[in-house]
């Protein structure tokens, strides 16, 4: 029996190990996750190893896995006039360091006006009843890093984290809920093959109706409470002339 744990409790953490960040035995490489807002603004984080922000956008860390890590570096390269950033954080995984970047973003269509996203472009407008994101992702840098542990089977992945309901997108199902999904395996990105991430949301924020649902219901429950005190304040049974006659006295 307590073989049977050991060995349970080893291929939970294999498990664990494969997973990385993105999901069970996929090795993701490169992630570009975008919390979008609906007046424009986008909070974005990157999550790569250091290898792969060397070949895909042209970067020029040292890859070796023993070799430091310049966080002013990273933050020169990504603090530019229309991306600010708010975090930096280090961790190392399949003998590869790893940098995780957080930015704050003032207008997501001015996004591809800094280096490390000059390969997409962005639109973001409102068309009719809908607003509708647009990023066609095209070349990556192609660098050569030699030889740095990767398989063949690493994957790049961009995700859109949409505030309102979903009304077109042009990728399997959200994940959970509002959450969209592109991949592409690391060679394909190299080599540029074309990406376009393609979606359409409704105009009123999730936030925003469950704020006013909250508020309905708060008056709905706040109307039935004043008409129960009415309805038993109208049964309350009233004295008769001569009764409150004697309660006088």
């Amino acid at each position: 029996m307590r073989t049977g744990r050991v060995a349970a409790l080893a291929l939970v953490a294999a498990t664990a190990v494969a997973c990385g960040t993105g999901g069970l035995f996929r090795q993701y490489e490169y992630e570009e996750d975008i919390y979008l807002s609906l007046d424009g603004t986008a909070t974005v984080y990157v999550n790569s190893s250091v290898p792969a922000l060397d070949a895909l956008r042209g970067a020029s860390f040292d890859v070796r896995s023993n070799a430091p890590i310049d966080r002013q570096q990273i933050r020169n390269l990504y603090d530019t006039a229309v991306t600010h950033v708010r975090q930096i954080s280090i961790s190392r995984r399949s003998n590869r360091r790893f940098v995780h970047v957080r930015l704050d973003v003032d207008d997501v269509r001015r996004l591809g006006e800094a280096p490390p996203f000059a390969w997409s472009t962005y639109r973001f407008e409102l068309d009719g009843n809908v607003y509708v994101y647009r990023q066609s992702i095209a070349q990556a840098a192609n660098k050569s890093v030699g030889r740095v542990g990767w398989t063949g089977g690493e994957i790049v992945a961009f995700r859109l984290h949409l505030p309102s309901k979903i009304a077109y997108h042009n990728t399997r199902p959200p994940r959970r809920g509002n959450i969209l999904v592109w991949e592409q395996s690391l060679d394909d990105r190299l080599h540029g093959i074309p990406l376009v991430l393609d979606a359409r949301m409704e105009t009123q924020s999730i936030l925003y109706r469950t704020l006013l649902l909250f508020g309905l219901t708060l008056v709905a429950v706040a109307v039935t409470f004043a008409l129960v005190i009415w309805w038993v304040l109208g049964k309350r049974p009233r004295l008769a002339p001569s009764e409150k006659s004697r309660n006088a006295l």
